[in-house]
């Protein structure tokens, strides 16, 4: 199967790569950042390391969406929350999406695949998460952080029907990719689980402006954590959405994750730090919203969504 890339960023760059490299698999990569085009043509690929070390240049495809003319099978999107309905609406007009084509994404927070569903037929979208820290540095400079084989994923199909052959095809192609793909039951619940996930690590780690490692090295993390994944989970369940994985198991993992990650800035820090709008309205922002759709104020969750906003604010200050 040929695969097109949809935003060459940290976890574009990390799929298409992987695909290419591991699967063997036909991968195009259309982006709109110049900068970013521009230096992957200029320097003949991407430059990938894991963890920082043994850097090289991997050969890519690129294209602006109005130069490409090929017919991938399925598209793989990653783009920021906010910048989503722009770049598709852009690619529409481009006319680079097709009836028959299938489209897969694992970005972070809610509130994307209704976006998707505007282009694409119901049955025909593959939703999904993944737990596989990136770095994008630089324009074309991307850094696959954790050891190799430790990726995983989840993904369940739109409509919630069983896959059918070509969503398995997609699945065979990120096994054979290393991606560690696991299909999920119910794909609400498998993006919730992610996001309040998120809601802890990426948000928290982005207010101290820390790595992983270092946010673990708080005792009170487990607590911290515990208060705001109690709201996400009341907020869901009264929403009738029930993750993939329990309190506990959540909890458990905010640990296990930020050791397995322990020098990872996480994306949402990225973002900030580079003096970029943050995801966080998608995020614990899309908790608290769920919540009071459901009649249950998640008073934590809409006091960091707060915070965070108040730190971006601050940013002009420390500018002067």
């Amino acid at each position: 199967m040929k695969y097109g890339i949809i935003g060459a960023g940290a976890m574009g760059y990390r799929y298409g790569v992987m695909l290419q490299e591991n699967a063997g698999v036909d991968v195009d990569f259309i982006d709109t950042w110049e900068p970013n085009v521009e230096k992957v043509r200029e320097q003949g690929g991407v430059s990938v390391a894991r963890d920082h070390e043994n850097r090289q240049i991997v050969p890519i495809n690129i294209y602006y969406p109005e130069e490409y003319d090929g017919h991938p099978d399925v598209w793989i999107i990653f783009k920021k929350q906010m910048q989503l309905a722009d770049e598709l609406k852009r690619d529409a007009k481009a006319g680079i999406f097709h009836e028959d084509q299938y489209v897969f994404s694992a970005m972070n927070g809610m509130g994307h695949f209704e976006k998707i569903a505007q282009y694409f037929p119901n049955d025909q979208i593959i939703c999904g998460t993944a737990m596989i820290a990136t770095r994008l540095d630089e324009p074309a400079n991307v850094d696959f952080m954790g050891a190799v084989n430790s990726e995983v994923m989840h993904m369940a199909p739109y409509n919630n029907q069983e896959p059918d052959e070509t969503m398995t095809n997609v699945f065979n192609d990120f096994k054979a990719a290393k991606l560690g793909p696991v299909w999920a039951k119910e794909w609400k619940g498998m993006c919730m689980s992610k996001v309040v996930f998120n809601a802890v690590c990426n948000t928290l780690c982005t207010m101290f402006e820390i790595q992983m490692g270092q946010f673990i090295a708080y005792d009170g993390v487990k607590k911290m954590a515990r208060q705001l994944f109690d709201e996400a989970f009341d907020a869901c369940e009264r929403a009738g959405i029930y993750l993939i994985e329990t309190r506990q198991q959540e909890t458990d993992s905010v640990i296990e994750v930020s050791k397995a990650y322990k020098y990872h800035y996480p994306s949402m820090y990225q973002d900030f730090s580079k003096g970029r709008p943050t995801e966080v309205d998608y995020i614990n922002g899309y908790i608290a919203k769920l919540g009071r759709e459901n009649d249950y104020i998640c008073k934590t969750h809409e006091f960091v969504v707060q915070e965070v906003h108040l730190a971006e604010t601050m940013r002009q200050f420390h500018q002067q």
